[in-house]
């Protein structure tokens, strides 16, 4: 009896350009950068470039990175799930609704040297809202200490992409909860609060945690509005990587590699721990 032909799967012509994109942009420049993180100026081997990322400086680089990371993704998203939740569940019009996502969806994409000169122009020396504090409250902000150019001042500029991207991801979480579930735990008695402790902050826990992930992840990887913003007066890991690969004095593209490298692992770990909240989560949200 003869065997029936086997049907050609034509369904791989869809995820095709995906497949190519990632092999173009993913691993490869990944497996070029594994590689040159152990090679010297002439291409030989050296454990050198690896050593170097534990000298004071670049550990000092990856704290920082680290603490603005974290801060901004903590805060940014705390805000965006409050702001997300009083637009989802709280009976708001839906204009109001349709507005914040179209604001958040723009404002996470919006960084880089645009966002630094408009925090320049408005929270600058000679900004727009630091000259009408001044003129009309005589109120200097930057006689009480603060300082656009800093450690503080970035980490309110990363907020402004920050916050919008939290609302983005945790929207359709907030949605995913079911009124059933709060009905059943009013009808046991429950107060608000007692549900939000016991079944909406659980259910919600992985995919918040997952969520800010992802945000310590984006504010790891910025590189053009910290540096249009200090101008490198912040040692951050990825002015540094562009110091050491494209920069006259610094000029060492094999600790670069090294130091992207690092970052990579970084955001490898990131991403794996979000991926496993994610899955709780939507075990959660399925049931």
């Amino acid at each position: 009896m003869a065997r029936p032909a086997r049907r050609v799967n034509w369904a791989w012509l869809g995820v095709a350009p995906f497949l190519i994109f990632t092999l173009f942009f993913l691993f490869l420049p990944s497996l070029s950068l594994f590689m040159g993180s152990f090679q010297d100026n002439q291409g030989q081997f050296t454990l050198a470039n690896v050593a170097g990322l534990f000298t004071p400086s670049i550990l000092s680089a990856y704290w920082i990175t680290i603490r603005i990371s974290l801060f901004t993704a903590v805060v940014g998203g705390l805000f965006g799930f409050f702001l997300a939740y009083s637009a989802t569940l709280t009976g708001l019009p839906r204009w109001v609704t349709a507005g914040m996502a179209t604001f958040s969806g723009v404002a996470s994409n919006f960084a880089g040297v645009p966002l630094a000169f408009a925090f320049i122009a408005t929270l600058g020396r000679l900004g727009l809202v630091t000259v009408l504090l001044k003129n009309l409250l005589g109120f200097n902000l930057y006689d009480h200490g603060f300082n656009l150019y800093s450690f503080w001042g970035l980490s309110v500029t990363y907020l402004y992409f920050q916050f919008p991207l939290m609302v983005l991801i945790i929207t359709p979480a907030l949605e995913g909860l079911r009124r059933e579930w709060r009905e059943a735990a009013e009808n046991l008695g429950a107060t608000g609060w007692q549900y939000w402790r016991f079944v909406g902050l659980p259910v919600l826990m992985p995919s918040l945690l997952g969520a800010m992930i992802l945000l310590f992840g984006n504010a790891f990887g910025a590189y053009a509005t910290a540096l249009s913003l200090t101008g490198g007066l912040i040692n951050l890991v990825t002015i540094l990587i562009g110091s050491q690969i494209k920069g006259d004095v610094l000029h060492n593209p094999g600790l670069g590699y090294a130091l992207a490298l690092g970052m990579v692992v970084v955001m490898a770990v990131s991403m794996a721990i979000y991926y496993v909240l994610r899955r709780r989560s939507e075990r959660w949200l399925r049931l």
